[in-house]
């Protein structure tokens, strides 16, 4: 007990040097504002502890109501954080701008031990109550910080590390303060990082809560960001106003806040109109398409798409050309997902299939969802599975309801579970409070369409088929079961026969999900592919972009690998290089540079086999990365790693001195985790 007062003492005596002296000590300067902020302005006094203060219960309600909408699209993303920390003695906090905690994701044990210093619902963490702290500090200064230890005002948290980062709203004002608090003592750069992506993540969502009402765009300069973390995002209203942005869509217009561009339409920030480029993003199936900056020559990649409350009207109701919102209800961390796609309108969708033998599958597929057989889907990587389940959705009984997709190849096998049947409050550490409805309950009245089935763990197959033949789903932690009502697609690009021979594969769940089965026809079997290669240079190029009869001759004698996606990688590429000019077979090396490989249906062979020659086709797509998978951990450093290169601006050398590395490590750690950058001369 001595010896504890003696650190105590030893640590006020500390803190009130280094104000007295004028912050001379080397240090967090953050940290010593706030300590002078502390005992000048607040007239706290580092050597005698403030009881922790923590509201009533009805004040605290009062204010779990008044951010509602922000915790509600924070709880998901807390949990997911906290899973990635993987740290029982930690805890994430979302506290409000007083600094009252109002929703908070820890273990048990860690929660108790913790309550007596107040990190519990209801605390107030705000500096006047509880000096310098990750949360008061973060809303003092209004700038992301960790606060570490001997960093903290009052002894008595010196046991404790804090990181924290603000929330912001769509008119760009502070929100909350999201914050990781554990008894680590390390360095807290990769933690302020993950929370940067988690209060992104949860910006985002706020967007889309709070303006169902308006067009969502997503841009960006790179057209592989569209549709990940680091996109623009824009409410646009029905008359081309901007109406929110979030903060990567300020950084890419080269404004400040969002009042620089509140009152401007979207054709006085980009060369286009919203009717133009929402048509040209329902023509290209929601890829991205080409929007110049408005009186600059800079090159963005946006798609645009109808407001998310037309999906509130009934699909058979809808005028033809409405855009369906994308049904997934629980968009989860970058890290674990594969980027949600919107979905396409159902009169234009069906339209876009000119080919004889898709237009005969989707007739096919109509009879045979009309009787609740389940439709399996089988084609090369890129041949439009997807787009094909969606526009089965929309002509089924089931389109009044939710489409529901889940790509089983993009989760790890730690969340394929809990992700799909869902679970209750409690059920494991870290789980929301209120639980979760899995995908499957989403579903229900709708379709569900199982992507890469392929790829869903063993065990979790026969759970899937007790679910289909029982029509009853149990989440998890609980004995409950829930009726569910949907009609089943499932797509695959492996050979699932071939999978069942050697074991990889139940026979049982093939024979289940394949009440028919339909296999598209890759790209260079397409008759539509003069079509096709003319609708996608028209989406990257413009309706100005012309090709050559040498380049088109070329295109269609390729035999295309890659599909639809290296189609318009190459597409795309062949535009910028002819800047404005007639494409020629100059403007398509990718082509050139290398010998096609074999047009023979990766499909068709066995599973080996197969799995080479989509390895061979992928290396062939233009600007496409490796195709290969990588751990939860790998992917959740790559997505750091592209987090931070985004924020120093592509610039190796400082996020080199970031992490403290040498440049030379970090890019053998950019090309473990295939993160293409070239290196300089």
């Amino acid at each position: 007990m001595t010896l504890t007062l003696r650190q105590g003492d030893r640590h006020a005596d500390r803190v009130l040097d280094v104000v007295r002296r004028g912050f001379h000590e080397e240090g967090n300067d953050l940290v010593t504002r706030s300590w002078s902020r502390c005992l000048n302005q607040y007239q706290l006094d580092p050597g005698r502890p403030r009881e922790p203060v923590v509201i009533a219960s009805s004040a605290l309600q009062s204010r779990r109501n008044q951010h509602a909408d922000v915790i509600e699209c924070a709880r998901y993303e807390m949990t997911t954080l906290y899973q990635q920390l993987a740290d029982a003695e930690s805890a994430v906090v979302l506290t409000d701008t007083d600094g009252v905690i109002v929703h908070m994701v820890s273990s048990p044990e860690f929660a108790a031990e913790a309550e007596p210093m107040g990190l519990r619902a209801g605390g107030m963490w705000g500096e006047a109550e509880a000096g310098t702290n990750g949360m008061g500090t973060c809303l003092a200064a209004a700038h992301p910080i960790s606060v570490r230890r001997e960093e903290h005002f009052f002894s008595h948290f010196t046991q404790l590390t804090c990181s924290a980062v603000p929330v912001f709203d769509p008119s760009g004002e502070i929100i909350a303060v999201l914050d990781v608090t554990s008894r680590s003592s390390l360095m807290q750069q990769h933690v302020l990082v993950l929370l940067g992506m988690t209060a992104r993540m949860i910006e985002n969502r706020l967007i889309d809560k709070r303006f169902s009402n308006a067009h969502p765009l997503h841009f960006h300069s790179r057209p592989e960001f569209v549709y990940t973390l680091h996109e623009g995002k824009l409410a646009v209203g029905d008359d081309g106003r901007i109406l929110a942005a979030n903060r990567s869509a300020l950084f890419q217009l080269g404004v400040q806040t969002m009042d620089e561009i509140r009152t401007q339409r979207i054709d006085d920030l980009f060369q286009t109109s919203l009717e133009d480029i929402v048509q040209r993003s329902l023509s290209s199936s929601f890829h991205p398409v080409v929007a110049y900056r408005a009186n600059a020559a800079l090159r963005f990649f946006a798609v645009a798409r109808r407001p998310a409350s037309d999906a509130a009207t009934p699909a058979r109701a809808r005028a033809v050309g409405a855009i369906a919102a994308p049904m997934a209800a629980e968009a989860g961390a970058e890290a674990f997902r594969a980027p949600l796609r919107p979905a396409a309108a159902r009169a234009p969708g069906i339209r876009t299939f000119k080919d004889a033998r898709l237009v005969a599958h989707l007739d096919t597929a109509r009879r045979v969802v009309a009787r609740r057989t389940p439709v399996l889907l089988c084609g090369e990587t890129g041949s439009g599975k997807e787009v094909f389940a969606r526009a089965i959705h929309e002509t089924s009984p089931h389109a009044e309801g939710a489409f529901v997709a889940v790509n089983c190849a993009s989760l790890p096998e730690t969340l394929i579970e809990s992700e799909l049947f869902g679970y209750k409050a409690g059920a494991f550490t870290g789980a929301q409070r209120s639980g979760r409805r899995g995908k499957i309950l989403q579903a229900d009245g709708g379709t569900l369409f199982l992507d890469e089935i392929a790829d869903m763990p063993l065990e979790l197959q026969a759970r899937l088929l007790r679910v289909l033949d029982e029509r009853q789903v149990t989440p998890l932690g609980t004995e409950e079961t829930h009726p569910v009502d949907f009609q089943l697609v499932s797509a695959s690009h492996q050979h699932l026969p071939s999978l069942v021979r050697e074991g990889r594969f139940r026979e049982d769940l093939y024979y289940r999900l394949a009440g028919i089965e339909l296999d598209l026809p890759a790209l260079r079997d397409r008759t539509d592919k003069r079509d096709l290669i003319h609708d996608v240079l028209k989406d990257e190029g413009g309706s100005d972009c012309r090709l050559g009869e040498d380049a088109e001759r070329m295109l269609m004698a390729y035999p295309w690998p890659g599909n639809l996606r290296q189609l318009r990688h190459v597409l795309r590429s062949a535009a910028a290089l002819a800047d404005g000019k007639t494409i020629t077979r100059e403007h398509l090396p990718s082509l050139a540079a290398r010998p096609a490989p074999s047009p023979a249906s990766a499909y068709a062979l066995p599973a080996a086999t197969a799995e080479a020659a989509d390895a061979q086709g992928e290396a062939a797509a233009a600007d496409a990365p490796p195709a290969v998978k990588l751990n939860p951990i790998q992917a959740n450093e790559r997505q750091v790693l592209l987090q931070m290169l985004e924020q120093h601006r592509w610039n190796v050398s400082n996020v080199a001195k970031a992490l403290d590395v040498s440049r030379n490590t970090l890019y053998r750690k950019l090309h473990k985790l295939h993160i293409e950058i070239s290196p300089p001369d």
